[in-house]
Order: structure tokens, then C-alpha cells, then sequence
């Protein structure tokens, strides 16, 4: 694949070299003559120190295990960047690598941002991109051995705002008239890490992000058709309250949804990650790999 000339600029300009992310197979969501909430202006990615400021069209790059130790499960991967950019790295290339460690095959998704100039209705493109890679996983199952009742999705603070809404929202925001459409939106499992759900406004936002918290609070949109998920949250975290995992637990507890599974860690801030964390948040990564065990996703 080639990269952009904004891309490549960006790298140059930042020291850094070429992410691990863009040597795995791009998967690009759209027909891009054809893409939906698109007003078709052209525009390019702007890529600065392992954070996506803006993409030229939404896509997945798939991370795969090696073929014996697979599992038929998939999680797309959703980092997070309070909606104005998407820490791929450590939200995303980290977590899926360490999925694979286990068998899982991941893709890691970069959607459109709602402050991106080339988006019609900038409340409805993260989920909208979201949606459409669970269906393109979900349509796409053989060929990566993957049961299409065995997809998940994984995000962190804004990419859990995400993932936690494509889990509940059951509006059809990415229907496109083609063959995906006719595939379920709704992913099979859901892990939310320090996740953003409706009570979190930070100051100076912008008016598209303030817009789409204010349309989404995915608390008070779950139905008995959510899936079952888990919460990883630290009770010192001051960007995004623990409240947020609480409140998202409580409301499919309500509705009846079986097997969720919520923790609440004493430190690890907004900051928890896969290494180097306090304490016992250091377990996390354990819980959740135990969790998808006990759910049935990984036998």
C-alpha cells in the first residue's frame, strides 16, 4: 500500500518512522465514489506522532495470528482521542497485537472525526464507520476463519464512546445499498476501557463533538439486545469518571443483559494500557482474556 504524501509529510516532520500499523493489510470500508455523510470534497490523511488528526476514507488494518493458533473470534479495535484525533499505537496496534497473542484476529478501525470538513452530519460518522466494520468483519467471516457470531469490539475513553455505541444504538446509520447491508451492525461482545458514556463534557470541546455527547448517551439507550460487556476503569481517573462504567453496567443490568462484567481499578488514572500499570490494574489484561473465556467466545 502507498502511503499519502500528507502521511509520509506528517512522519518526516514528527522523527518518527513508519507505524507498524500501515505494513498490515488496509481494508477500505467504502467505495470511496460512493461513501456515505461524504459531501466529496477531496481530502488527505494528517498523521502527526502515531495520531490520525484527520483520514482520507475510513479503514481497517487486519492483524492475524498465525494460522495454529487461531481463534474463530475477531475484535475490532477502536482508539480512542477525544474525538479529535485516534491514539493508534497504544489504543490500537498495541491492543492488537495483544489480542493475537491469544488467537484472536484483530482489525483496528480509523473512522471519520467529526471535525473533519468532508462530513455531512458530523454527529453520526464515528458510529456510522463503526457499524460498517463490524458488518464488512461480519461479511467477510470465512475468509478469515472467523465464526460471524463471534465479533467484538474493543475501545478506550472516546473509542469506547464509540464501541459502546455501536453495541446499543439500534438506528441503521451506515447502510450503503450495497451487499454488506443486509449483515447485523451489532457486534456479539464489547470491551470498554476509562469509556466515555454520558457524563463527560470537557471544556473548550468544539460544537460537533459537544453535539454528538449530547445525542449519545449510550446509557440511555440500552435494550435487551446489547451485548455482554466489560468495563476496565480506574476510580482516580479525573478525564472520564468511573461514574461512566457504572451507570452503562447498571443500565444493562436493568435490561437484562447476561454476563457483564464491570472493575473498577483503585489507580491507573486515564491512562491504563497494557504495560506498566499500578497495582493490581496491572491484572487487567489477564481479565479480560478470562472474560472472553467465560462468555464462550474463545473455546
Amino acid at each position: 500500500m502507498l502511503l499519502s504524501a500528507t502521511v509520509v509529510a506528517s512522519a518526516q516532520n514528527s522523527g518518527s518512522v513508519q507505524s507498524d500499523l500501515f505494513t498490515h493489510p488496509r481494508i477500505n470500508l467504502y467505495d470511496i465514489t460512493s461513501m456515505p455523510n461524504s459531501i466529496g470534497t477531496q481530502h488527505y490523511d494528517s498523521i502527526v506522532r502515531n495520531r490520525t488528526w484527520r483520514i482520507d476514507e475510513p479503514r481497517m488494518y487486519a492483524y492475524v495470528p498465525g494460522l495454529e493458533e487461531r481463534r474463530n473470534t475477531a475484535v475490532i479495535v477502536i482508539p480512542g482521542g477525544g474525538y479529535i484525533k485516534q491514539a493508534y499505537e497504544t489504543a490500537g496496534v498495541s491492543v492488537a497485537k495483544w489480542l493475537n497473542t491469544f488467537g484472536v484476529t484483530a482489525f483496528v478501525l480509523l473512522h471519520r472525526l467529526p471535525n473533519q470538513p468532508d462530513v455531512e452530519n458530523k454527529s453520526i460518522v464515528p458510529f456510522q464507520d463503526a457499524q460498517r466494520a463490524v458488518r464488512w468483519v461480519r461479511a467477510h467471516a470465512a475468509e478469515y476463519g472467523i465464526d460471524p457470531d463471534r465479533i467484538g469490539v474493543i475501545g478506550c475513553s472516546a473509542g469506547g464512546h464509540v464501541s459502546a455505541g455501536v453495541s446499543t444504538i439500534n438506528d441503521d446509520l451506515s447502510q450503503c445499498g450495497d451487499s454488506l447491508d443486509k449483515y447485523s451492525f451489532r457486534p456479539n461482545f464489547c470491551m470498554l476501557i476509562s469509556p466515555v458514556i454520558s457524563l463527560y463534557m470537557p471544556k473548550g470541546v468544539d460544537k460537533d463533538v459537544k453535539r454528538l455527547l449530547e445525542d449519545y448517551r449510550i446509557d440511555r439507550m440500552v435494550t435487551p439486545q446489547n451485548p455482554p460487556t466489560l468495563f476496565i476503569h480506574a476510580a482516580d481517573d479525573r478525564t472520564v469518571n468511573p461514574d461512566n462504567s457504572i451507570l452503562m453496567f447498571q443500565a444493562l443490568q436493568r435490561a437484562g443483559v447476561k454476563h457483564s462484567s464491570l472493575h473498577i481499578f483503585p489507580q491507573g488514572k486515564h491512562a491504563i494500557s497494557l504495560r506498566s500499570q499500578p497495582g493490581t490494574t496491572a491484572l487487567w489484561p489477564e481479565i479480560a482474556e478470562g472474560w472472553m473465556r467465560e462468555i464462550g467466545v474463545l473455546e
